[in-house]
C-alpha cells in the first residue's frame, strides 16, 4: 500500500475528535451520488427534453437547483473536469491536466494515473497523481472511516477522480478484457462485481448485442428527411478487434454502469449506515461515436441522451427504494463537450487542412540546429504540447527561455496553426485573452515547452512517435464554449436556476455545505449559493 492511506486514516481517526458531527446527527444524508457525465450539452437537453421521461433529466429539472453555465476554462478534458469537479481544484494544484500525460524519460504517453513503479499493466494505476484531497475524501474523514466509498465509470480516469484517495474502491470497464476491474492501489474489489464477471460477462453478452434507436428516427427532433427513413444498427462481432473499443464509445455502456451500480446499492447497503453518509460516484459518456461509416451521427447523439435518461430514471429509483428520496444527495455534473468533430463531407467545401507534429518538429529541429548548432532539440510532442531537450539545452548553455520564444515564434507561422505559446507565458499569465485560467488549467511539471493549437477545420495529427495509422478518423478542431451544466438534488435545497457564469472550482464546496463537511484541501472557490427550502 502507498505511503498515502495511512497517512489518509490518521487523518481519519483525528478528523472524528475535531468534527464529531457525523455519526451522532440523526439529519445527516445517508447517500451521497456525484454523477458526471462526459460531454453532456444543455442544449441538447431541452432540444430533446418532451422525449424524456419524468424520473431522469426532468426530475433533476424539476426538483433540484441547476447551475446553467459552470466555467471550467480553456484546454481542459473530461478527465481534468472530473478532478475539478471533485476537489474544487484547478489543474495546476490537483496535478490532473488531462487523461494522459507525456513521460519525458519514456518518450511515452502514459494515463495521468499509471503507477510510476513496475511495468505498466491495465491494474498499475494510483490516485497518487491526485494532489489533494476530494469531496469523498472528505464524507470518508468526516465519518471516521465507518462509511464506505465506491466509484464506477467507464475509464479509469474518471473513476478514480470520483474515487479519490480513500475509497473501497474504483471500477472501470477494462477494454482488454470486458471486465469490470480495479487497480492494485485499492484492496476491495465487490464479490458481485467479481461473480458478474464471471458468470456474466460481457464479451459474451456482446456477442448478441445491438444499439438501435430507442424511438423511430422521425420522432427525434430536427432530423432531416435523409436520415429519418434508416434507423442505424451497430453490433458488436467477434470478428471486430476493436469491439470493447466500439462498445465502450457507445451509451450502451451506461447501462452496464446503471447495472453495476445498482448490484454494489444491493449488496453491500450503499446508504444504510444511520448517522453517516455513504458515498457512491459514477461516471457516465455521451462522448462522439466515432465507428460509424456517416461522418452525420446526430441521430446517435440523441438517442444516447434518451437511453441515459432512461438509465438516470431506473438509477433514481433505485436509490428512492433503497435509501429514501429524503435521505439522498444527487449531483448531476457535466463535462464539456468535446471541441473535436467529424470532418464534413468534402462536397461541402468546408476548408480542412492536418497538421502533422511529426513535420512539425522536424521543421522546428532543423530550425534550432541553424541557430544553435547541430543536436536533437525536440524529443516529444503529445496533443499540440512540444517537448524540447533541457540537457542539450544545458550541455549548449543555452537559456531555456530565449530558445523557447524563437521556437515559438517559428512554429506559429506554420501553416494551420492558430496560437503558441511558451511555458513561460502560460506560468506567468500573459498567455492571450484567457491568460490567467489557463495558467490555472496547465499541470507546469508535465506541460510541454510550447503550447500549441490549431486552426477550426484543422485536424491535430498526433504522430511524432509512431506513423498516423492508416484509416484514421479525421477529427477537427471546433471553436467551443467550456461551460456545461450541474444539477444538484437535496433535501431542504429548493427548485431553482442559476444562470450567472459559475467557477467549476465552487461544486465542490457548494455540495460539501450540503452534506456539512468541510470541503476539500484545494479547495479556494466559495460555495454556490443555494436557496432552501
Amino acid at each position: 500500500m502507498t505511503p498515502c492511506v495511512p497517512r489518509l486514516f490518521i487523518a481519519l481517526v483525528a478528523s472524528v475528535a475535531s468534527f464529531g458531527i457525523a455519526a451522532s446527527n440523526p439529519e445527516q444524508a445517508r447517500l451521497l451520488v456525484s454523477i458526471v457525465v462526459d460531454g453532456l450539452d444543455n442544449d441538447y437537453l431541452q432540444l430533446l427534453r418532451d422525449r424524456f421521461g419524468e424520473g431522469g433529466f426532468r426530475r433533476l429539472e424539476r426538483e433540484g437547483a441547476v447551475i446553467l453555465n459552470v466555467d471550467y476554462g480553456p484546454g481542459i478534458d473530461a478527465a481534468a473536469a472530473t478532478a475539478t469537479l471533485m476537489s474544487g481544484a484547478s489543474p495546476s494544484t490537483s496535478g490532473i491536466g488531462g487523461a494522459a500525460r507525456y513521460d519525458r524519460d519514456a518518450f511515452r504517453e502514459v494515463s495521468v494515473y499509471a503507477a510510476p513503479d513496475g511495468e505498466f499493466t491495465s491494474t498499475a494505476f494510483t490516485p497518487a497523481t491526485l494532489r489533494v484531497s476530494t469531496v469523498a475524501d472528505e464524507a470518508r474523514i468526516a465519518a471516521g472511516g465507518v462509511n464506505v466509498v465506491y466509484a464506477v465509470a467507464p475509464s479509469p480516469e474518471q473513476a478514480i477522480a470520483l474515487a479519490g484517495h480513500a475509497a473501497n474502491t474504483a471500477l472501470w470497464l477494462d477494454v482488454k478484457s470486458g471486465n469490470w476491474t480495479t487497480s492494485s492501489y485499492y484492496k476491495e474489489m465487490p464479490v458481485a462485481i467479481a461473480t458478474r464477471n464471471r458468470t456474466n460477462p460481457l464479451t459474451t453478452r456482446l456477442d448478441t448485442m445491438s444499439w438501435t434507436p430507442s424511438l423511430a428516427p422521425a420522432d427525434y427532433p430536427a432530423v432531416p428527411e435523409h436520415l429519418a427513413h434508416y434507423p442505424f444498427r451497430y453490433v458488436f462481432p467477434r470478428s471486430r478487434a476493436d469491439r470493447l473499443d466500439m462498445f465502450e464509445a457507445s451509451p450502451l455502456v451506461n447501462r452496464e454502469v446503471t447495472l453495476v451500480a445498482s448490484d454494489i446499492l444491493r449488496t453491500l447497503k450503499v446508504g444504510q449506515h444511520e448517522g453517516v453518509t455513504d458515498v457512491l460516484n459514477l461516471g457516465y459518456s455521451l462522448k462522439p461515436f466515432t465507428f460509424g461509416k456517416n461522418p452525420d451521427t446526430r441521430v446517435e447523439l440523441m438517442d444516447a441522451y434518451v437511453k441515459l435518461d432512461r438509465n438516470l430514471e431506473q438509477l433514481f429509483a433505485d436509490i428512492d427504494s433503497r435509501v429514501g428520496a429524503g435521505n439522498s444527495v444527487i449531483m448531476l455534473a457535466a463535462t464539456p463537450p468535446s471541441n473535436r468533430s467529424r470532418r464534413d463531407d468534402e462536397q461541402w467545401g468546408i476548408p480542412f487542412g492536418e497538421f502533422s507534429t511529426r513535420r512539425a518538429a522536424s521543421l522546428l529541429n532543423m530550425y534550432l540546429i541553424a541557430l544553435y548548432g547541430n543536436g536533437e532539440y525536440v524529443t516529444g510532442c503529445h496533443r499540440g504540447q512540444f517537448y524540447l531537450n533541457h540537457k542539450l539545452l544545458q550541455e549548449k548553455s543555452l537559456n531555456e527561455r530565449t530558445v523557447r520564444t524563437m521556437a515559438a515564434a517559428f512554429l506559429i507561422r506554420m501553416h494551420g496553426v492558430d496560437r503558441v505559446y511558451t511555458l513561460d507565458q502560460v506560468v506567468e499569465g500573459t498567455a492571450g485573452e484567457q491568460a490567467e485560467a489557463l495558467r490555472r488549467n496547465t499541470v507546469v511539471s508535465d506541460a510541454g515547452d510550447l503550447l500549441l493549437t490549431v486552426a477550426p477545420g484543422y485536424e491535430l495529427v498526433d504522430d511524432y512517435h509512431a506513423a498516423a495509422p492508416a484509416g484514421r478518423i479525421q477529427m477537427v478542431e471546433r471553436s467551443g464554449a467550456t461551460t456545461a451544466p450541474v444539477f444538484i438534488l437535496a433535501p431542504g435545497v429548493d427548485a431553482q436556476t442559476i444562470g450567472t457564469v459559475t467557477d467549476a472550482r465552487a461544486i465542490a464546496p457548494t455540495v460539501c455545505r450540503i452534506l456539512r463537511i468541510r470541503s476539500p484541501n484545494g479547495a479556494s472557490a466559495a460555495p454556490v449559493h443555494l436557496k432552501k427550502k
